[in-house]
């Protein structure tokens, strides 16, 4: 096994490919004994031949493609638990893909809860600060479609009551300004959401707060977006997460 991961590593420094015995000389190992390797490296699709030369093959792309993702996802992970700390508050992650709104990553504590998830998000967007925000950030068309598909009902007595109130809220929103709802969507929570540039995904980062703070919510929402900025541009934040 780590003969075999010695030799996909020097492979993959090759990005013109290279020939057995090249391969042999640099991973130190017997020119039969790589031959071997090499074979059943390409026979499970690690590995492919062209012209007496070695590429990485679609296994091995496919698991560096993995592993990246991973990566990225760590990242992630590691930037919400950082915010949650420093805020005192959960953090969320969601993008809006493939007409759903997907909560990717949710940062909280014993001490500093998320909001629970008693109607499912998806369908509720209307009614939480996640959905408002990246329902904002959709063209006309989508929003529409988006509604059409999870009508405005209302969650308690705060909630936006049909579907041309809430798309007139959306149309006030301002562009890269917090989207704030107080107990719309769960009583005795209040929610703000932050609006993020990656490419053409609509995307937010988010918080929560109990009700009987309210008064932290825009200036900790506020705090977020500054935290974000500055770390937006290194975090490489994956939409496929």
């Amino acid at each position: 096994m780590q003969r075999a991961m010695r030799l996909l590593e020097t492979v993959a420094v090759h990005e013109y490919g290279a020939p057995a015995k090249q391969l042999a000389r640099e991973t130190g190992l017997a020119l039969p004994t790589t031959d071997h390797l090499l074979r059943t490296l390409v026979h499970e699709g690690y590995l492919r031949r062209d012209k007496g030369l070695f590429f990485l093959g679609e296994a091995a792309e496919r698991l560096s493609s993995s592993g990246a993702r991973q990566k990225r996802r760590s990242t992630v992970v590691d930037a919400l638990a950082n915010w949650r700390d420093v805020l005192g508050v959960p953090v969320y992650y969601a993008v809006y893909r493939e007409g759903e709104i997907e909560v990717m990553c949710v940062s909280d504590t014993p001490g500093n809860p998320a909001v629970e998830e008693w109607a499912d998000f998806r369908e509720t967007g209307h009614a939480h600060a996640i959905g408002q925000c990246l329902l904002s950030q959709l063209d006309e068309e989508s929003r529409r479609d988006h509604l059409d598909r999870y009508p405005v009902q209302p969650l308690t007595p705060y909630t936006v009551r049909d579907n041309h109130s809430l798309l007139r809220r959306l149309e006030r929103i301002r562009r890269m300004e917090p989207v704030t709802e107080r107990q719309e969507y769960a009583l005795g929570a209040v929610c703000a959401a932050i609006p993020l540039t990656l490419g053409t995904t609509a995307a937010t980062m988010a918080i929560s707060l109990p009700a009987h703070q309210a008064d932290r919510l825009l200036p900790t929402a506020r705090q977020l977006q500054t935290e974000i900025g500055r770390l937006l541009g290194s975090l490489a934040l994956s939409i496929s997460m």
